[in-house]
């Protein structure tokens, strides 16, 4: 277990602040924690979990093997420790600690403020979790909880938000866990090939070869979330099937997770026939960025036309994230909201 010594003004920290960051100490204090591996996966490579902490949190954190000393404002150091002991103990209890999880665990803090007492063993209990045989995936931020949360009550889902909110990656974990509790007989795979224009026949290959460069993202969900000899197992088998979205036309999908990614570039007459598939025991996931459309100018977002007509239906759930749930990178959300921030592109006269 941690231990700390607050408001101790013998321990100064030797890493000094980065040039931008202002902070005034008015406390500081000192962590040791009992557990060096946990202590150094919290850390993390070259000290990259602790830099986050300062930059989102206006402190200065420096380590010194198993001891922290985190200074700054009170609100500050407060929400700091509370960081490092939520993110401890999940390291302690074998979890790897990525960036994601270091936003993730800010993000919560902030989220609870400090007008309760905090347990770091339960800090996180009330996020959803999808527990797979390889590793638990568990929410990260509020959307993701609400998207997980939707994902297990209704028979179709759409994930609609910018690059990097984890749309894509809980939609392949959730399909996992229901292959791996026999909940379902297939995971069915699908992507409009916009770049293509929907016709592969000129790529090389066989029909999986032709589409692996699109569906590629997924792909790797796969491996990540999956043991690699049961993926190729069921890749062969058919139990998990790359379906080009040109050719589902005409199938009713049973007994099966469908998920539909990089949806904004379906047309309206697609995203019909692809939502039109869903038959018995069969649950259907549609992922998107209303902000990245490759259709020609002029051709409406099968997308956005879906989630306007949609909803409200009952069966049906719309999570909408924001720049604010990025957690790929933090620069990946100052980007998005520099782009957010540009007016938006005209639409073509139609004569």
């Amino acid at each position: 277990m941690p231990k700390s010594a607050s408001d101790s003004p013998s321990l100064a920290p030797s890493r000094k602040p980065d040039r931008d960051m202002q902070v005034t100490p008015e406390t500081q204090f000192v962590i040791d924690f009992d557990d060096n591996r946990a202590a150094s996966a919290l850390v993390g490579p070259y000290g990259q979990n602790l830099a986050l902490i300062e930059r989102r949190l206006g402190v200065v954190v420096d380590s010194r093997g198993n001891h922290i000393t985190v200074a700054g404002s009170r609100d500050g150091c407060d929400a700091a420790r509370r960081v490092l002991e939520t993110l401890y103990t999940q390291a302690s209890q074998g979890h790897d600690i990525a960036q994601g999880d270091v936003e993730g665990a800010i993000r919560a803090v902030i989220a609870q403020g400090s007008l309760f007492e905090f347990d770091p063993k339960t800090a996180k209990s009330s996020f959803e979790t999808i527990n797979l045989r390889k590793r638990p995936v568990r929410a990260r931020t509020a959307a993701q909880d609400s998207y997980i949360r939707a994902l297990k009550r209704h028979e179709m889902v759409f994930g609609v938000g910018p690059a990097g909110t984890g749309k894509t990656w809980l939609a392949v974990a959730h399909a996992a866990q229901l292959f791996e509790r026999k909940e379902v007989d297939r995971i069915i795979l699908s992507r409009p090939a916009v770049e293509a224009g929907e016709r592969l026949g000129f790529l090389p290959g066989d029909l999986r070869e032709k589409v692996d460069p699109y569906l590629r993202p997924i792909y790797d969900a796969l491996y990540d979330l999956m043991d690699s000899r049961i993926v190729e197992r069921a890749l062969q088998t058919g139990e998990i099937e790359i379906a080009p979205l040109a050719f589902m036309r005409g199938r009713t999908l049973t007994n099966a997770v469908i998920i539909l990614d990089e949806a904004q570039n379906t047309t309206s007459m697609q995203m019909k026939m692809f939502l039109t598939r869903l038959g018995e025991n069969s649950r259907m996931i549609i992922t998107g960025d209303p902000s990245q459309v490759d259709l020609p100018n002029g051709q409406a977002s099968g997308l956005a036309e879906a989630v306007k007509l949609l909803d409200g239906v009952t069966g049906i759930a719309q999570v909408h994230f924001t720049a604010e749930d990025v957690i790929r990178h933090e620069l990946v959300a100052r980007i998005v909201a520099a782009y957010e921030g540009l007016p938006q592109r005209p639409a073509p006269n139609k004569k």
